[in-house]
């Protein structure tokens, strides 16, 4: 006996078997028992949602031989042979291959005609969305005064492509994605029909990667029972699946929460070796983030029975929530850098390690997993490499980090920079170099008293001592921008308070206040009770307190440099030559001090 695939077999053949489509058959079912029948139906949806299917049953419904009705009898021959598809009165037509108009004529050329068998002739459009224009305009008469024995029904994918004058002739109906839960609740009732023994979480990966179509699902399904021996197991399900069963998905995102590019590259290769899509790749990748921040914002998103809720638990606990967003951020840019790469996958590669050079860095630890509280044993080793300072340099172009020293391999000297290589007077706290400004750390006195030492906390009574203990400090990434951008108020050895101009308040979140505590600790020797206040200034003197801030004079110490560096181009003989002999101006703003 002849095998017939799964969607084909299990194809609905009433309304009441129609799975997620509720609105629209209830739309139909009163329409036909009330009588009311419009002569053009437009049905739009995804593929597989069940747009061709309605239809069918539709014309059932008009020409069974028991009457007009919701429910067609599904035994008469009228019926037997609409679900066998060989009924002479429902005319379906691929819209895609009869695109020119002749077609078209030809077609609706016996439109007028009587039914053969039936009360209606049905024609059933699909994909009707590939028409061309001119076709368009040769259906539309016919499509909005037919004759009493015609019925329309147009289906497509692509309602957007539809012309106005033929979305106002129809009745439209829009078909929903399927939730997976409803394609798994279809798939337990197949199997059990089938009398195929089958895994829980295998059918929840398998509802998850039909995307929303029932057709698809129960292609996939029909193919793991095949995989599986006649058997639906997880982990069968999981290894066929290959890329979209989420597994080595969640490895990639494992090794961008601990910062190992090594593992990242490996993980790419293990997913080459199943020659994927790598455009799929990224988009599962962002799907996967996305759920990631879902799981962090709202937890009772993460359903009990997902088959990857332990590990999705996990990485969002270990990978901090401003990460993930980058993640996204980067992946979601990266889609449209990826048909410009040499190859597909040296462009996932790429936006891959995009993602790790570009990763805020808190000072203290290379890994997400240490800044999330959970165990990195690849910090230490990996800021030990030269490879660090690498994203560290990429980072500072492109201004993701601002005004602070790359991270040492530990903790003690990330607050301790490193000796200078010559002798003399100290440097000072910013230097010119090239087009930025890059402040150098100030030694701290803690990292370096002996144990027995009583701690002597810096001096910080004004604006000044505040430039300096800011440029001493490591920060980077959002802690970095929000002490750069605060000025001093008052210090009375526990609580320090700062002012942060209210157009900036999107600085402030509660991880940034927590790391910029704890190095303020770190710097001034003890508990800091860290108090900002974004108020607008209640005087006029209160207003000047931006020009305290240490972003500001570190502009404001940019602006002299450049200042005393344009006055000695004014005095050298050779630059006013050029400048005579061009009659031109020196543009100020590229003017640079050398060092």
């Amino acid at each position: 006996m002849t095998y017939q695939v799964l969607a084909r077999k299990w194809r609905p053949r009433t309304f009441a078997d129609l799975v997620g489509q509720e609105h629209v058959v209830r739309a139909l079912v009163n329409a036909l028992e009330r009588g009311q029948l419009h002569h053009a139906y437009l049905f739009t949806g995804t593929r597989g949602v069940g747009k061709t299917t309605i239809a069918r049953i539709l014309a059932k419904t008009l020409n069974c031989e028991q009457g007009i009705g919701p429910t067609p009898c599904g035994v008469c021959s009228t019926c037997v042979e609409i679900d066998s598809g060989r009924y002479v009165d429902l005319i379906e037509v691929d819209a895609a291959s009869r695109t020119k108009v002749d077609q078209t004529r030809d077609l609706l050329d016996n439109v007028p005609f009587a039914p053969v068998r039936g009360r209606f002739k049905v024609y059933l459009i699909d994909e009707v969305h590939m028409f061309s224009t001119s076709s368009f305009n040769a259906l539309l008469k016919t499509l909005e005064e037919p004759p009493p024995h015609v019925k329309f029904v147009l289906a497509t994918t692509d309602p957007q492509k539809l012309p106005a004058t033929v979305l106002s002739r129809c009745l439209q109906f829009n078909l929903k994605r399927l939730l997976p839960t409803q394609i798994r609740g279809q798939f337990e009732t197949v199997l059990r029909a089938e009398g195929v023994d089958f895994e829980a979480g295998a059918l929840n990966l398998l509802a998850r990667a039909a995307d929303g179509s029932m057709r698809d699902g129960l292609s996939l399904l029909d193919q793991a029972i095949a995989f599986g021996a006649g058997r639906v197991g997880e982990a069968d399900v999981r290894a066929m699946l290959g890329t979209r069963g989420g597994d080595l998905t969640l490895d990639l995102l494992a090794a961008l929460a601990a910062s190992d590019g090594a593992r990242v590259l490996a993980e790419v290769a293990r997913i080459a070796e199943l020659t994927p899509d790598f455009a799929g790749v990224l988009a599962d990748l962002i799907a996967m983030l996305h759920r990631l921040a879902l799981a962090q914002q709202v937890p009772a998103t993460l359903a009990i029975d997902d088959p990857d809720r332990e590990r999705i638990t996990a990485l969002a606990a270990r990978i901090p929530a401003e990460d993930v967003q980058l993640f996204y951020q980067i992946m979601l840019l990266g889609q449209a850098d990826l048909p410009l790469a040499p190859d597909p996958r040296s462009g996932l590669e790429m936006v891959l390690l995009r993602a790790l050079a570009f990763r805020p860095d808190d000072g203290e630890t290379n890994t997400g997993a240490d800044r999330a509280g959970a165990p990195g044993p690849a910090a230490s080793a990996a800021s030990e490499t030269p490879a660090t300072a690498a994203p560290t340099t990429a980072r500072r172009s492109a201004g993701l980090v601002s005004g602070a020293a790359p991270p040492a391999a530990t903790s003690a000297a990330t607050h301790t920079p490193a000796p200078s290589s010559t002798s003399g007077p100290a440097a000072p706290a910013a230097e010119l170099a090239g087009d930025s400004l890059e402040p150098k750390p100030r030694a701290d006195s803690a990292s370096a008293r002996r144990p027995d030492e009583e701690p002597q906390r810096p001096s910080l009574t004004g604006p000044e001592d505040w430039y300096r203990l800011v440029q001493g400090m490591a920060l980077t990434g959002l802690a970095s921008q929000l002490v750069q951008h605060c000025a001093f108020r008052h210090w009375d050895g526990r609580r320090l308070c700062l002012h942060l101009d209210p157009s900036l308040r999107h600085l402030r979140a509660a991880a940034v206040e927590a790391r910029l505590t704890e190095a303020l600790s770190v710097a001034l020797g003890g508990t800091v009770r860290l108090e900002i206040d974004a108020s607008a200034p209640a005087d006029a003197s209160a207003s000047a307190r931006g020009t305290a801030t240490p972003a500001a004079r570190r502009a404001e110490d940019q602006a002299r440099h450049r200042a005393a560096a344009a006055d000695l181009l004014a005095a050298d003989p050779a630059a006013c030559e050029l400048q005579q002999r061009f009659d031109a101006d020196w543009l100020p703003d590229s003017i640079q001090a050398a060092d």
